[in-house]
C-alpha cells in the first residue's frame, strides 16, 4: 500500500498517548474495489461498515462519518497510481482506523473449490466482526441460493446483487451451512459464483452459467460507468 495515502483517526474514547496515533492490532479489514479513482459502491460499503464490530465494541457512527469524509481525501492523495485499485480500511481493536490505496490483483484460481475456501474465510470473519466481505452464491433452475438469513446485514457487493436479483424478479433462497452442503455434494445446483467487495462477481470456472455471467457483466458495467465520469 502507498504509505503516503494513509489517513488516521481516533474515535472519541480511543486511548492515545500525548496525541500521537499508532494503529494497534487490526480487528476489521475492508477491501473495496475502485474505478477511475472513485468508489462505486461507497454508500453500500459504509452501511456495511456501520454493521461491523470488534470484540469490544460496534463500529461507531463517528468512525463511519470519518470514513465517508476521508474516502475522498484518500482517493485524491493515493489513487493516482492505482485509479482502478483497491481502497483498504483497517480498524484496530481500540476503534482507531487507517485508510490507504493499493493495486488490484485479479483472482488466479476461480475454480469452485477456491471460491468455497474464500467464502469460508469470509464466513469466519463474519462470526468475529458481523459482516462477511465475500459470499458464495449458487443458481439452480431460476433460483439463486446463498448462505445465511434474510435479516443479515450484507457486504456492499452482496447487497448490490441482492437488490439486482429482486429487481429482476429472481427468487433468493437462504440456506444454512451452504458451504458444507456444496463441499459434501449435498445440494443440487447448476452454477456457482463468488460475490466480493474486492473482486465483484466471479463465476466459478468449473461451474459457469448465465446467472453468474449476467451479474458479473452488470457489475463490470457499473465500473465502466464510473470510468466515463
Amino acid at each position: 500500500m502507498n504509505e503516503h495515502s494513509i489517513k488516521e483517526v481516533s474515535v472519541p474514547d480511543a486511548d492515545l498517548n500525548d496525541g500521537e496515533f499508532m494503529l494497534g492490532k487490526p480487528a476489521i479489514v475492508c477491501r473495496w474495489r475502485l474505478s477511475n479513482k472513485t468508489l462505486p459502491l461507497e454508500n453500500r460499503h459504509l452501511r456495511a461498515l456501520g454493521a461491523r464490530h470488534t470484540s469490544t465494541r460496534r463500529v461507531q457512527k463517528e468512525l463511519v462519518a470519518w470514513a465517508k469524509q476521508h474516502i475522498e481525501w484518500t482517493l485524491g492523495d493515493g489513487a493516482a497510481a492505482n485509479p482502478d485499485g483497491v481502497l483498504m480500511m483497517i480498524v484496530d481493536t481500540e476503534g482507531r482506523a487507517a485508510m490507504s490505496v493499493g493495486p488490484y490483483e485479479e483472482l488466479e484460481d476461480t475454480r469452485l473449490a477456491a471460491l468455497c475456501a474464500r467464502a469460508d474465510l469470509a464466513r469466519r470473519e463474519a462470526e468475529e466482526v458481523g459482516v462477511a466481505p465475500e459470499a458464495l452464491w449458487l443458481a439452480s433452475e431460476g433460483t439463486l441460493i446463498r448462505e445465511g438469513a434474510p435479516g443479515m446485514v450484507p457486504a456492499g457487493a452482496v447487497s448490490l446483487v441482492t437488490d439486482l436479483a429482486k429487481t429482476m424478479g429472481i427468487h433468493i433462497k437462504y440456506v444454512d451451512d451452504l458451504l458444507e452442503k456444496v463441499q459434501g455434494r449435498r445440494i443440487d445446483f447448476d452454477e456457482a459464483f463468488l460475490v466480493s467487495d474486492e473482486h465483484g462477481v466471479v463465476p466459478a470456472s468449473d461451474y459457469p452459467g448465465p446467472e453468474g455471467r449476467r451479474f458479473s457483466e452488470g457489475y463490470e458495467r457499473l465500473l465502466e460507468r464510473a470510468k466515463k465520469k
